[in-house]
Formats: C-alpha cells, sequence, structure tokens
C-alpha cells in the first residue's frame, strides 16, 4: 500500500510518500509561500533525482493539486495512477482530551478537530485545511489523523494538572499537553531495538531538540512527563520560544511595555529563546559559529540551552526513579557536537559516561556516544512521517 503523509502548515505542506510493504519513502517535498508571491515547491525522490517548481499557488487545495501531479509525472514522480495511493496521513498538532489515539476521519471527528482550534489556534486550523483539501480532490480515499498531544495522554494528573484554580482545567482544557509525540514514540522505540531490550521493561529520556525543543520522560513505553505544556511555549529554550518563564514576569512586560495580548503573544513565541538571548540567530549551527568567534551573548544562549537540557534529564530520572538511555534528536540533536557534550556534563552521577570521541563522530546512522555505561547515550534520527504512515496503514486495513 502506499501512503502519502502530509504536514500542513499555515504556508507550506510537507509531504512523503511511503510504501508500506518495506517502509520505504518514494518521494518526499515541500510546498512554501502558498498564498504569498514566489511559491515554489521542491522534490527529491529515493534515487536522488530533485526538481523545483515555481508557479502560484494560492491555497492548501491547489497545494496538494500541485503535490499530487508532481508524484504522478512520467518525469518527476513515483506513481503510475492516482488510485495506487492507499490512503493520506495527516499531522493535526492537537487532540486535546479527545483523541489519545490515531484515528480514521470522519465527519464526527472533523467536528471534533473544529473543537480543539481553540487549543491550537496556529496550528490546527492548517492541518484542518489539508484534511479538506483532500477530501475535496480525493473523496473516496481513507484519511486519518495522528497527533503531536496522544503519545502524551497517558501522563499522570500529577504531571499534567497546573497549579490554578481546578475549575479553569474543567472548563478551560488549561492542563499540560505534550507535543512532538510521533517524535518521542519513534526514537523511544528504536532505543529499546538498540539495547535489545523490550520498551515496557526500560526507563528512557528522549530529547527532540530543533528548532522547537521538548524531552519526555518515557517508563516502560510511557510518556510520564514532559517538557512542553498547555502549549509548545513552555520547558527547553528553543530558537525563538522562551521555554520556561514565571507568568508574572510576563505580566510585568505586558505592564511596563503597555502591549497587548496578541504582542506578549509573539514576544514569547516569534522574539525570543536563542534569537532573543543571543542577539544573533535561533539557528544553533549560527549561534556555534558566533561562540567561536567569542559573542558573549551567543556563548550565553548556547549555555542557558544546554543547562535546561541536562536539568531535565536530572528531574526526569529522578521522576522515573532509575535511568537505563537517553535519546538525543531532531536537528540540533542529531547533528550539535558541543550541544550533547555539554548537555552531559556533570552527570556521570546518573551511570552516564559520555564518549567525547563518539560523540564527535559525524554520522546519520543510530549511535552510541557512551562507553557503555550503565544509562545509554544514544543518537537516533527520528522519522514522524514513517510513524504517521504505519498508523494509517494499520488503521486503514482494519
Amino acid at each position: 500500500m502506499l501512503i502519502l503523509v502530509l504536514n500542513s502548515g499555515s504556508s507550506s505542506v510537507k509531504y512523503r510518500l511511503f510504501d508500506m510493504t518495506e517502509d520505504k519513502c518514494l518521494a518526499w517535498g515541500i510546498v512554501d509561500r502558498i498564498g504569498a508571491r514566489g511559491s515554489v515547491l521542491t522534490q527529491e525522490r529515493h534515487d536522488g533525482h530533485k526538481v523545483k517548481l515555481a508557479g502560484e499557488i494560492i491555497d492548501h487545495q491547489q497545494a496538494i493539486e500541485y503535490i499530487l501531479a508532481i508524484l504522478l509525472s512520467p518525469n518527476h514522480g513515483v506513481v503510475k495512477d492516482r488510485s495506487l495511493i492507499g490512503a493520506v496521513g495527516h499531522r493535526v498538532v492537537h487532540g486535546g482530551e479527545k483523541f489519545t489515539g490515531s484515528t480514521l476521519i470522519t465527519p464526527e471527528v472533523m467536528a471534533q478537530l473544529h473543537e480543539c482550534i481553540e487549543l491550537a489556534p496556529l496550528h490546527n486550523p492548517a492541518n484542518i485545511k489539508g484534511i479538506q483539501a483532500c477530501h475535496s480532490l480525493m473523496p473516496n480515499l481513507p484519511q486519518v489523523a495522528v497527533f503531536d498531544t496522544a503519545f502524551h495522554h497517558k501522563m499522570p494528573d500529577y504531571a499534567y494538572i497546573y497549579g490554578l484554580p481546578y475549575v479553569l482545567y474543567k472548563k478551560y482544557g488549561v492542563r499540560r499537553y505534550g507535543f512532538h509525540g510521533t517524535s518521542h514514540r519513534y526514537v523511544a522505540d528504536r532505543a529499546a531495538l538498540m539495547l535489545n531490550r523490550p520498551l515496557n521493561e526500560i526507563k528512557l529520556i528522549t530529547c527532540h531538540l530543533g528548532n522547537g525543543c521538548s524531552m519526555a520522560a518515557v517508563d516502560k513505553g510511557v510518556s510520564v512527563d514532559t517538557t512542553m505544556g498547555f502549549t509548545p511555549t513552555e520547558g527547553l529554550l528553543m530558537g525563538t520560544r522562551t521555554g520556561d518563564l514565571d507568568p508574572a514576569a510576563l505580566l510585568h512586560i505586558i505592564s511596563r511595555e503597555e502591549i497587548g495580548v496578541g504582542e506578549a503573544n509573539s514576544l514569547i513565541n516569534k522574539h525570543s529563546g536563542l534569537l532573543g538571548v543571543s542577539g544573533a540567530s535561533n539557528d544553533m549551527r549560527e549561534i556555534e559559529s558566533e561562540v567561536a568567534a567569542n559573542n558573549p551573548r551567543a556563548l550565553l544562549a548556547l549555555n542557558i540551552f544546554c543547562y535546561r537540557v541536562k536539568k531535565y534529564i536530572g528531574a526526569y530520572a529522578a521522576a522515573m526513579n532509575g535511568l537505563d538511555g537517553v535519546v538525543f534528536t531532531g536537528g540540533i540533536g542529531e547533528n550539535s557536537v558541543i550541544v550533547r557534550q555539554k548537555s552531559f556534563e556533570g552527570l556521570g552521577f546518573l551511570g552516564l559516561e559520555f564518549d567525547a570521541e563518539l560523540n564527535a563522530v559525524k554520522s546519520k546512522e543510530e549511535r552510541f556516544i557512551d562507553r557503555g555505561s550503565k544509562a545509554r547515550a544514544m543518537v537516533i534520527p527520528t522519522n514522524e512521517e514513517l510513524v504517521i504512515a504505519r498508523d494509517t496503514a494499520e488503521l486503514v486495513g482494519a
């Protein structure tokens, strides 16, 4: 079965086409700048063939039309007939408390997805646009929603309830939800295979570090805590997000700067994090270059970033009463030698014996970066799209 996986953003649609007979990705790409000048589709095939097409792409439906056309193209495509695509799997950011697992999309599910918009007003509307576009273009094709939040739904109440009046949780659903669930789930499964132990017997800390960052305490295959909260803003320092912040500090800034809710939201999500502290960039590669050039604020941003990772490793080891492995994934987690090194400093008491030489090896493969210690340190490239494709194939097959 061929499965098309879509990740619809506000002005982009990322896609991958999988052949599920061997979990192989046949083609992948992105339609960018939807609704703006300079719209472009870029695609790469499994054989290395690349194509880039520019055009006026006004909405998500037209973007998906472009995607289908390029996948079916005799020169650039990988599919001979549209009927060979068996289903579409969609990344949906927020499932709230309604969706605790992936689900086939029905009219009833669509209604519930709209109810979740207030929990993720920046993400879910775009996800829904992608679903609606596929229904319009391929009305008889099964579609599946796979939620970022679902992996974290088994967190205990003492981990997800905030110290606010409980009535606000009951009225508005204000609680910790967690995100990046498909990534945490994928790398936890891979870590168990690397350790040659059943997932339901081990305690892992998974670190998804990219422009958006989150960590999860995965105890016997269950996420029992995670750093992101009601929104993806909480937790680690990120590219442009504050991470953990005293809410009274934000109230103070709102009062002194005389800004509104929209401006405050932009401040903590778009102008803070690595960018806000360093004043240089939200890209860790550029931060590291600035550190090498003796930029003190870039060094401060790097130190804050790594300190928070290390702090949560200690906290989550305590929360699980033990630790068998720490996994680094995501663009920063997979590629930054210095971030992994600084994040592990001083953690030998947890049984982590970091190996600087193994850490410095540049590789796209799964690998250990320790000395065969009690608690293993691993780098595992994530594959969220494959998780979506597998869930889609399983639900459609069932």
